[in-house]
């Protein structure tokens, strides 16, 4: 069964913490109890937390769909976890949550950016879990191999390094006011962004995780999704802003029998979870349940 933990309060939050081997991952979960329709898992990006799905998730509720959110270890409202931090360790926490939560599965794994590495690791390692894949403008073992790649994991890593010494000393509290809500959210999970933005903790473990990029990749790419695996693609912008990319990001729905691509015009990278763009997300994780007849 699952067991809730307490936490020395930082300030309030929503969900609550999870025990997964002496350690608390926080959870936020939607939607009706568990029944016959697959819960959907939300992996959210780099230096994200639970909070960046909740418009997600309040679509997804609005369709009868269970849908559970949650901070990666270290980040948010998490507890930090044994490093390495690279993608089997963060699949091992997942797994490890979804039994501790009696969530027998199988889930609808949706991840954004970073998290794109995360769910298609656990699809690959997890098949019997999962229904099918939805990737947010995601990261991909394809792109990871561009000439852009491992310049963006160095000034990544560099600038969370940095955001994380100017937290201890209360530099990011002004920024996170005006930089932390691209996404568009409203009330408590707004001001829960806000505050984890500018925790420095939370920005050392994103950095942890990032310094990883390259070996979760290597590990996301042994071996293909399943091709009778439903798999949906939804991207930033409309597919003329970047040609190039958007065929390297189409690439594991084009692999997929039951494959679906979805270029939304006008979202930007983190708006495309909120308000104005969170519904071909939505229609993404209709396409695989129906694909997959549930």
């Amino acid at each position: 069964m699952s067991q809730a933990m307490s936490q020395p309060q930082r300030a309030p939050y929503r969900g609550e913490k999870v025990d997964v081997g002496g350690r608390g991952l926080r959870i936020v979960q939607a939607g009706p109890p568990p029944g016959d329709r697959p819960t959907i898992l939300l992996e959210h990006g780099a230096f994200g937390c639970a909070a960046d799905w909740a418009e997600v998730q309040t679509r997804l509720t609005a369709k009868g769909l269970r849908s559970i959110a949650y901070d990666r270890a270290g980040l948010g409202h998490s507890d930090p976890g044994p490093k390495p931090r690279d993608g089997r360790a963060i699949v091992a926490d997942l797994a490890a949550l979804v039994r501790e939560l009696d969530e027998p599965g199988p889930f609808v794994l949706v991840g954004h950016s970073m998290g794109g590495l995360m769910v298609r690791l656990f699809a690959l390692t997890h098949p019997d879990k999962a229904v099918g894949v939805v990737l947010v403008d995601a990261v991909t073992p394809d792109i990871m191999k561009t000439a852009t790649g491992p310049r963006v994991v160095r000034s990544y890593g560099r600038a969370l390094r940095l955001v994380s010494a100017g937290a201890r000393f209360g530099m990011m509290k002004p920024v996170a006011a005006v930089a932390s809500n691209m996404i568009g959210l409203t009330g408590l999970a707004a001001a829960e962004k806000r505050r984890i933005y500018g925790l420095a903790d939370h920005a050392h473990w994103a950095a942890e995780e990032v310094a990883y990029w390259p070996a979760t990749s290597d590990q996301a790419a042994e071996a293909e999704l399943p091709a009778n695996m439903p798999v949906a693609v939804v991207t930033a912008g409309a597919e003329r802003s970047a040609p190039g990319l958007k065929a390297i990001q189409a690439i594991p729905a084009l692999g997929s029998r039951y494959g679906y691509v979805e270029h939304v015009a006008g979202a930007g990278h983190a708006s495309l979870l909120g308000r104005r763009f969170a519904d071909p997300i939505v229609r993404g994780v209709e396409h695989v349940l129906h694909a997959a007849g549930r």
